[in-house]
């Protein structure tokens, strides 16, 4: 229950790309009792550790950032206009209920939309795709009162909340990728409380809540240029295919609840794909198998090539409905996720080769 409240509380804590500030507080302040170090280098990234000086070293990495707007102009009768900050679909924007982050607390404010009545046939045949037709009404009585309230720069996230569903299910703005950087710290915590499973304090291991991925990866370049670890895995989300917007009969299927997906393809090491599914099934968890002939769109890409290399691996937690207000994914694929972890980390030892020879 502390775990799953933990996880609530990074869910309701508003994080936009480039203002990472309050949930890398509430991650800090999680994780001063488990982990040896934390640092917060200066990029944003908060780095926790345990056996930090140990030769080996494993870096687990989730993404603390969400997507968002940030406003760039205020109307003469005080609606605010917006640009993206990362992939927002912009059809999912109309009629949202939003909070405009500002200096002095969070400003409610809906997406207005124009009512069907008054829209022309052009209009009600298609969604309109123009951020720049998007406007946030916040109830000002004209610009010079909505000016006292927000500032141009003030970064937007869909309103924050969490909604169970059935079977296991919940659903929230942000799940892509704080269900990601849950599973990295719950990890961590678990290594923490069994420190046996490091070999003797000669294995260390590295939790890493990472910045700016929605707009480049960036924080992982950063964070994994200052760990240098031999080993990095990126827990991230991933498309399900069990919902009707999958169209494409020939997607390879990937369930919510049926376990994390594990990656395979020129971005994932072959010695640590194979070690990952060894994890899972000692663990007794249940995975899904996720090949890319490509670089793949998270963490994994950039840590994989930092410095001269890391044998990086890749998880994935099936979400639906991805950069929407209405994410899904489900509670057993997180404790799957975290069991595979824990048990990969404690198969390592300073003998174990991740040279794909």
């Amino acid at each position: 229950m502390e775990s799953k409240d933990f996880l609530h509380q990074l869910l309701l804590t508003p994080s936009p790309t480039g203002a990472e500030q309050p949930i890398q507080r509430v991650v800090r302040e999680r994780m001063k009792s488990f982990a040896d170090t934390i640092d917060t280098d200066l990029h944003g990234n908060v780095i926790m550790a345990i056996n930090p000086k140990a030769e080996r070293r494993i870096m687990l990495a989730g993404h603390c950032d969400q997507i968002g707007l940030m406003v760039r102009f205020i109307s003469s009768e005080g609606f605010l206009y917006v640009t993206a900050i990362g992939g927002i679909d912009v059809g999912a924007l109309h009629a949202s209920r939003v909070t405009v982050h500002t200096e002095n607390g969070p400003i409610r404010g809906i997406i207005g939309r124009k009512p069907v009545h008054m829209q022309s046939a052009d209009e009600r045949d298609k969604t309109k795709n123009d951020i720049e037709k998007i406007w946030i009404d916040i109830g000002a009585r004209g610009k010079r009162e909505a000016e006292k309230l927000v500032t141009i720069g003030d970064v937007v996230t869909f309103e924050l909340g969490v909604t169970e569903l059935g079977n296991n299910l919940f659903s929230s703005p942000g799940l892509d990728d704080k269900v990601g950087l849950f599973v990295a710290l719950e990890t961590l915590r678990l290594c923490a409380k069994n420190k046996r499973t490091l070999k003797n304090n000669s294995v260390g291991v590295f939790a890493v809540s990472t910045v700016q991925e929605e707009i480049g990866l960036r924080g992982s370049v950063t964070s994994t240029f200052g760990v240098d670890p031999q080993v990095g895995i990126a827990i991230d989300v991933t498309h399900s295919s069990d919902n009707p917007a999958n169209e494409n009969p020939k997607m390879i299927p990937c369930l919510l609840g049926a376990g994390p997906t594990i990656s395979s393809g020129p971005n994932v090491n072959p010695v640590v794909g194979m070690m990952l599914k060894a994890a899972a099934k000692k663990a007794r968890a249940p995975f899904q198998i996720s090949p890319a002939t490509r670089p793949l769109g998270n963490d994994a890409n950039s840590i994989q090539t930092t410095r001269s290399g890391v044998a990086t691996g890749a998880l994935g937690i099936p979400n639906r409905y991805m950069h929407t207000p209405v994410e899904v994914c489900s509670y057993k694929d997180l404790e799957y996720a975290i069991k595979i972890l824990t048990q990969f980390v404690s198969s390592i030892t300073p003998k174990s080769d991740f040279r794909p020879l």
